[in-house]
C-alpha cells in the first residue's frame, strides 16, 4: 500500500513542491476541499476525507472516502494526452462489461466516464473509479503469477472483441521486425554485445507473424496487478494501451514483471516461464509468436539496461 499522505510515485522530489508547481494546489487540505467540490457538482457524490495522494510526473491519484464507497480520483494536466485518456477510459468500462477484474470509471451526473475540470493552475482530465484492494503481485508466487499470466490473455481477448476508438488506433507501431532492425543499426548502446548478436541472429531466421496487433495493456507488471489468495483480483493503469502484436505485450510483461515504482529488478527465466505458461492455459501461442516470443524477450531484456550504473542485474539478466 503506498503511504499515507502526501507522496511521489517515483520521483526524487519533495512532492509538496511539485503538488504545487504542477498543480497549483497549497498542500493536501486544498486538494481535498477542491476534490469534495468536484465530485459533488459533477458526480453527485459526498465525499469523506482523503486519507493519499500520490503524483507521477503529470498525473495524480487521490484516495477518498464516500457516500459511494471507498473511490479513486485521477487527473492529468497533459493536455495533448487528454483524447488519448478519454478514450483509455472509455475502454475500461468496456472490459468490465466482459469480465476483465478492472475499476470501471463512476459515470457523471451527465453520464460521462472522463470530463475536463478547471483546477488552480489549469485544466485537469479527471476521472472517479471504485478502488480495487488487493496486494501487490508477488513474483515469489508461483501460482499468482500463473494467474497473471492467465488475466493478460483474458485482457488481450477483451481488447481484442473491444471497439478501437480512433485515438487509440493512431498509437499504432511500425512492424516489429522494422523497428528491431532499425533499433540494431541506430539505437543500440551495445550494452550487452552478445545479446545484440544473438538478437539479430533469431531475427534473421524469424517467421512472419500472421496475427493482426491489436489494442494491449503495454505495462503489465507488479505494480498494476492485485491479488488475493494468489488469484488476480484487479488489473490497474490502462493508460499506456497502444497497438501492438499480443505476443510483444507478453514478452514486455515477461521482462518487467516483477517492477514496482522505484524498485526496478528483472525477472528470473523461472518467473517467465510460469507467466508464460499461465497466458497459454487460456490462449496458446502460436508457432510464429513461440518464435517471436524468444526475440522479443531478448529485445525488452535489452532495452530495459539503464546503463552502465547496472546494479539490478538487468545486463547479466540476457
Amino acid at each position: 500500500m503506498l503511504p499515507l499522505g502526501l507522496s511521489m510515485l517515483w520521483e526524487p522530489v519533495e512532492p509538496e513542491g511539485a503538488l504545487r508547481d504542477r498543480f497549483g494546489f497549497d498542500g493536501l487540505g486544498a486538494v481535498a476541499e477542491w476534490t469534495s467540490t468536484a465530485l459533488d457538482e459533477t458526480w453527485g457524490i459526498t465525499a469523506g476525507g482523503c486519507s493519499r495522494m500520490v503524483i507521477s510526473d503529470h498525473n495524480a491519484i487521490v484516495w477518498v472516502d464516500s457516500d459511494r464507497g471507498d473511490l479513486v480520483v485521477k487527473w492529468s494536466r497533459a493536455r495533448e494526452r487528454f483524447a488519448r485518456l478519454d478514450a483509455s477510459t472509455r475502454l475500461l468500462r468496456a472490459i468490465a462489461g466482459r469480465g476483465v477484474p478492472v475499476a470501471p470509471p463512476i459515470a457523471t451526473a451527465d453520464g460521462l466516464d472522463r470530463v475536463t475540470l478547471e483546477g488552480p493552475s489549469g485544466a485537469l482530465s479527471v476521472t472517479v473509479l471504485p478502488e480495487l484492494t488487493g496486494d501487490w503481485l508477488d513474483v515469489a508466487d508461483d501460482a499468482a503469477v500463473r494467474s497473471a499470466g492467465a488475466c493478460l490473455a483474458e485482457v488481450h481477448l477483451a481488447l481484442g472483441a473491444s471497439d478501437r476508438d480512433a485515438s487509440l488506433s493512431s498509437m499504432r507501431t511500425a512492424p516489429l521486425r522494422k523497428r528491431i532492425d532499425q533499433w540494431l543499426a541506430h539505437e543500440d548502446r551495445g550494452l550487452s554485445r552478445e545479446a545484440s548478436n544473438r538478437l539479430a541472429g533469431l531475427l534473421s531466421e524469424a517467421p512472419e507473424l500472421r496475427d493482426e496487433p491489436q489494442l494491449v495493456h503495454n505495462d503489465f507488471r507488479a505494480a498494476n496487478i492485485l491479488t488475493r489468495g494468489s488469484q488476480v483480483v484487479g488489473v490497474l493503469d490502462f493508460d499506456e494501451v497502444v497497438v501492438e502484436h499480443r505476443v510483444s505485450d507478453l514478452a514486455k510483461a515477461c521482462v518487467y514483471l516483477g517492477t514496482r515504482f522505484t524498485d526496478w529488478r528483472p525477472t528470473t527465466a523461472e518467473v517467465r516461464r510460469s507467466l508464460r505458461a499461465g497466458y497459454e492455459s487460456v490462449r496458446p501461442l502460436t508457432p510464429a509468436e513461440a518464435f517471436w516470443f524468444e526475440i522479443l524477450v531478448l529485445w525488452h531484456g535489452v532495452l530495459a539496461i539503464p546503463g552502465e550504473n547496472d546494479t539490478a542485474g538487468w545486463a547479466s539478466a540476457v
